[in-house]
């Protein structure tokens, strides 16, 4: 197959400075369509002969070994840093996706992953374009004639000594040379020795096609220290790295974090075109030129090729993510034209359109049916609400095409207005989703929050991290986003952000993949059931343990340590965290009266779902009451007797047969229904400040053991169909209330269960252990212990057994 002649005309040389030793480059226009994957400006240092001139060897540049060029482009040549300097090869001064109508050659910058280095004084060059192709399944080149030769001299060219004459000079300061080079290996080799004092190892099992490699390799001034003082880490290191870091409250992570390159030195001129500054949303979040996503612009319109966005590489994959910012009504049509140019599949939205009062992002999709933008046809297809994320599903269509396009949209919804997510675990199941719907013949992901560099950097290397853990066992944080800041300015824009990236990175290597498809759950139970040496315990003991491995500081019980509220804890471990604990309205002069033992526990789809509460005391009823009032609920799940094993577990904290009053409440017994395997009651609500009434219904599960679990899942799988249906048929939009005893164990099981159904129901997979961890950092030991555990996956996989019946 013959590759395209695509670049006809050679480069010009516009203008020398002599003063900088830059020459300004007219580059040739791009002729004819094809899938280009890169642009390379390749600089060829010429040969000096006896007499000081110059001599280019070729006549055309397909003449030269284009082959190592290749190896340099993929990382599988030797070292810049490390070739002899008196060769003078040719090499790659810069990387474009989109190729610049002008280059300065020589001006000491860094264009995708490659340094321009100053042209040599007295050195004669010439430079030509290589593309590279992407053919079928082939990768092939086309190239630009040679330019014309580029030479600064302060000084005449000296001839070259001819060997014969040279050596009758030589025998004096022989020894003198022989000393210089003895002396110049001695420092060559203590400098290795010194650049790479921990990553040498590393280097040499690394994969030089990665891009964060490449700019290692092709970065000998501007990010060599930093760049080799931060070498990558090894997954087995990472809980202690992580631990020295944060030591003296983040002081490693602080000083981590502002040694990296802020990548700032490269030039944003159609960023700053008057007629492409309203299309910022931010005036000072820009997009490189070298980077830059060009839109086609066949009207030749000014500025029509113009978006915020930059391409991003990711593992070992050039151009993998596209980094934008949250459209504009202005920038829609050009958002959804590069969705379509660029064949995206998907869109990572990592903001709500609005936070704290300021508009983020504005709704460039349409709320429902279609909506023009441009030469861009959008049909919403469907919309899928869940606790921390939204699917939507459109159709794209082009104005005078007839092909439809599907394309989907995540948007993480659970990030904090400020700040960063205080566990890691909804994000990353989140990147599980969008990584599971991408497919592999996609182009790039496009990936925005608001200005496009924060949250967004932050998923970028978290994902582009997950790739490599899988081929190398390393991390290397510190040189993506190095690199990801010489594609596009203030990526990863906080150290908050920066430690939240190890955060999510260490959680997601030590629980691994539990994730199982539906159709599979009972082979994975399987293996789960077997020991494994040399500990002999079995995968699933295993698995419940790694749970466990995150211990919360007491700082996360504030208002349930403090003294006016220890006696509302029915146990002193079993406390609601801060930050999901479920508040009172406050009563004036009474301490501590917004505080009730219960916490808000995010469901399938809807956040705060439920509340997981610990059966009342006598002192905390009316407690009890107010809660279910203020946050309307009207469902109340009770898995435990009043008393077991002769202890009380949970005081009535309901009339039985006449109304009575708790505080504010009076609380009238309506009907009671004794069904086999739960009681049904409901009673009337009724506030007695202003006498508005509801009705409130309480299950009561009477069918499990008062020591383990029951022998079943069957029958609980039932009753968990029946709340959730009843919750449809009469609830109020607040939460369903669930207590046990302490409200963690059996609490647990039922809201885990409530979560693993819907989702198997939805999306056919499984994940018992991800769904527990989630409910853990929202109340502490849900699914207390490992039996309740084993219970959890025994009975989705009963489910699982009775879908087709059960969905019908």
């Amino acid at each position: 197959m013959t590759a395209p002649n695509l670049l006809t005309r050679k480069p010009q040389v516009l203008e020398r400075t002599s003063s900088q030793s830059i020459a300004t480059l007219q580059l040739p226009t791009v002729q004819g369509q094809a899938n280009v994957r890169g642009f390379y400006i390749v600089v060829v240092p010429l040969k000096r002969q006896r007499g000081g001139n110059f001599q280019n060897v070729w006549s055309d540049p397909d003449e030269m070994n284009i082959d190592e060029l290749l190896r340099e482009i993929n990382g599988t040549g030797r070292s810049v840093r490390l070739r002899r300097q008196a060769e003078a090869k040719a090499y790659i001064s810069a990387h474009f996706q989109n190729l610049p109508a002008e280059f300065k050659l020589g001006d000491g910058r860094v264009y995708g992953a490659f340094l321009n280095r100053p042209l040599v004084n007295g050195q004669e060059c010439v430079c030509f374009v290589l593309a590279i192709l992407e053919l079928g399944q082939n990768t092939m080149y086309s190239t630009s004639p040679f330019s014309d030769a580029v030479l600064f001299s302060d000084v005449e060219p000296q001839p070259i000594v001819d060997e014969e004459e040279g050596l009758l000079w030589v025998v004096g300061p022989v020894l003198a040379v022989i000393f210089i080079i003895m002396s110049v290996a001695l420092m060559l080799l203590h400098g290795r020795k010194c650049s790479f004092p921990s990553s040498s190892k590393a280097m040499s099992s690394q994969h030089p096609s990665d891009p964060v490699e490449l700019r290692r390799i092709n970065f000998p001034t501007l990010t060599h220290t930093s760049m080799t003082s931060h070498p990558p880490v090894s997954v087995s290191e990472l809980p202690a790295h992580i631990e020295r870091m944060k030591a003296n409250d983040n002081l490693r992570f602080s000083q981590e974090y502002e040694s990296i390159d802020p990548g700032q030195q490269f030039s944003w001129e159609h960023s700053n075109l008057e007629i492409n500054k309203p299309k910022n949303r931010y005036a000072n979040v820009i997009a490189y030129d070298h980077t830059r996503v060009a839109l086609s612009n066949n009207d030749g319109v000014p500025g029509g090729d113009y978006i915020n966005a930059n391409f991003i590489d990711g593992y070992r994959r050039q151009g993998s993510y596209i980094a934008t910012q949250g459209p504009m009504p202005d920038t829609f049509s050009d958002f959804w034209r590069m969705v379509w140019e660029q064949h995206t599949a998907n869109i990572i939205m990592i903001t709500k359109l609005e936070e704290k009062s300021r508009n983020k992002c504005d709704q460039y999709w349409p709320s429902r049916g279609t909506e023009t933008y441009g030469l861009m046809q959008v049909n919403l297809l469907d919309t899928v609400e869940l606790a921390t994320y939204c699917v939507r599903t459109f159709a794209l269509f082009k104005s005078g095409s007839g092909e439809k396009r599907e394309v989907r949209q995540f948007q993480f919804t659970a990030w904090p207005d400020q700040g960063v997510p205080e566990h890691p675990t909804p994000f990353l199941a989140f990147l599980r989703r969008v990584k599971a719907c991408n497919p592999p013949d996609a182009g790039p992901i496009v990936v925005h929050c608001s200005a496009g560099v924060g949250r967004t950097g932050c998923f970028i290397v978290i994902d582009a991290m997950l790739e490599r853990v899988k081929q190398e066992k390393t991390i290397d944080i510190y040189g993506h986003v190095t690199l990801m800041r010489s594609q596009r300015n203030y990526m990863v824009q906080t150290e908050e952000q920066y430690v939240f990236i190890y955060d999510a990175l260490l959680e997601a290597v030590s629980c691994g993949n539990t994730e199982v498809p539906a159709r599979n759950l009972y082979a994975y139970i399987q293996r789960l059931s077997q020991t494994e040496p040399p500990e002999h315990i079995s995968g699933m003991e295993q698995e419940f343990k790694r749970l466990a491995n995150a211990k919360a500081h007491n700082s996360r019980f504030v208002s349930a340590s403090l003294p006016c509220n220890k006696f509302k804890n029915r146990l002193v471990n079993i406390m609601p965290y801060e930050t999901t604990r479920v508040c009172l309205q406050p009563i004036r002069g009474v301490e501590g009266s917004d505080y009730v033992n219960g916490s808000f526990i995010d469901g399938y789809r809807q956040q705060r779902a439920y509340i997981g509460t610990q059966g009342p005391l006598a002192e905390t009823v009316e407690d009890y009451w107010r809660m279910l009032w203020e946050h309307n609920s009207t469902i109340v799940v009770m898995l435990t007797k009043l008393r077991e094993m002769g202890r009380e577990k949970c005081h009535q904290y309901w009339p039985s047969d006449r109304s009575a009053r708790y505080q504010y409440f009076v609380v009238d017994p309506m009907a009671e229904y004794n069904m086999p395997q739960y009681i049904l009651r409901e009673f009337k609500v009724t506030d007695a400040r202003d006498g508005q009434s509801r009705t409130v219904r309480q299950f009561q599960f009477t069918d499990w053991p008062e020591q383990g679990v029951p022998k079943s899942g069957e029958g609980f799988i039932d009753f968990i169909g029946q709340v959730h249906k009843t919750k449809e048929q009469f609830g109020q939009d607040g939460p369903i209330t669930v207590h046990c005893s302490a409200g963690v164990g059996r609490t647990g099981v039922f809201i885990t269960l409530s979560i693993v159904l819907e989702r198997m129901r939805y999306e056919g997979v499984v994940d018992i252990f991800q769904t527990v961890k989630m409910l853990r950092t929202q109340r502490p030991a849900m699914v207390q212990t490992e039996e309740q555990y084993q219970f959890c996956y025994r009975a989705a996989l009963e489910y699982l057994g009775s879908f087709d019946h059960y969905a019908t």
